[in-house]
């Protein structure tokens, strides 16, 4: 079931802002600027929605007022609040395909109130069936957690767990001599552990048994929980080479919340 068919992102500015807290966030001159007159405004952001609403609207004359209705996505997306890594323009989605959460480094944080809400919604009253956990190659979260440097309260606490999952992967990832390819490999390894904290989530664990005890009607067991990775460098989009129910196969005894006879179509 193809989740997303990649594509090139081609953001319309960046680098005005600054580089950032220690590194977090990099400018990029080559990315073409706003005209002078639009630096210190944000007339753009207007006149380009102006211009994006009748180009929509001579393409698909109904499309606001389908949009107008409500929404039914099949996707809750959870990703990086990285500016080149547009959910709905690399997946070549329109608006209502996509329920989206970001955050510094793509994090599924068990006491982080908003992503935690944000999935309580997407999978209790959206019935999303698919959840989409993606990180991004080159990630300046990932990059500064690679870093012993205090990066002050409260984004340090946030990175902190980042270098958890560097703990967790120590071994694996301290034989990686390449600092690049290790950052890259941590990106992978944090996408992994991200899905795994959403299998521990509660609402998941409960639409999962709900969707395992109706096959019949749902056909498969939902959401379906994809780890991906996307190259900013390249516009690719791909899914990680892991088989997460032998990932998460001894974490069961520990985070189950829930007793269920289990057979062959269930698909951790």
């Amino acid at each position: 079931d193809n989740v997303c068919s990649g594509g090139s992102a081609t953001p319309a500015r960046a680098g005005a802002a600054g580089a950032g807290t220690r590194g977090l966030h990099t400018t990029h001159p080559e990315v073409a600027e706003a005209p002078a007159y639009l630096e210190n405004s944000v007339e753009e952001l207007f006149a380009n929605n102006l211009q994006w609403r009748e180009s929509l609207k001579q393409q698909d004359p109904d499309f606001f007022t389908r949009m107008a209705k409500g929404q039914a996505p099949r996707y809750l997306w959870i990703g990086c609040a990285d500016s080149r890594v547009p959910a709905e323009t690399i997946c070549g989605l329109p608006p209502g395909s996509l329920f989206v959460h970001r955050n510094i480094a793509n994090m599924v944080n068990n006491v982080d109130v908003s992503a935690m809400s944000v999935i309580q919604f997407a999978v209790t009253v959206l019935k999303v069936q698919h959840i989409v956990i993606c990180g991004h190659y080159n990630c300046g979260g990932v990059a500064a957690s690679m870093k012993n440097v205090d990066h002050g309260s409260p984004l340090e606490n946030w990175l902190r767990n980042i270098r958890d999952v560097y703990r967790l992967h120590r071994e694996e990832l301290d034989q990686i001599g390449d600092m690049e390819d290790r950052a890259k490999r941590l990106v992978e390894l944090n996408v992994v552990e991200q899905a795994i904290n959403l299998y521990k989530a509660r609402t998941v664990q409960a639409r999962r048994v709900e969707t395992f005890q109706n096959l019949k009607q749902f056909g498969f067991v939902q959401p379906r929980i994809h780890p991906v990775v996307y190259d900013p460098g390249t516009g690719e989009l791909r899914r990680l080479d892991v088989l997460m129910r032998e990932w998460i196969r001894d974490l069961v005894p520990i985070y189950n919340l829930y007793s269920v006879e289990s057979g062959p179509q269930v698909e951790w």
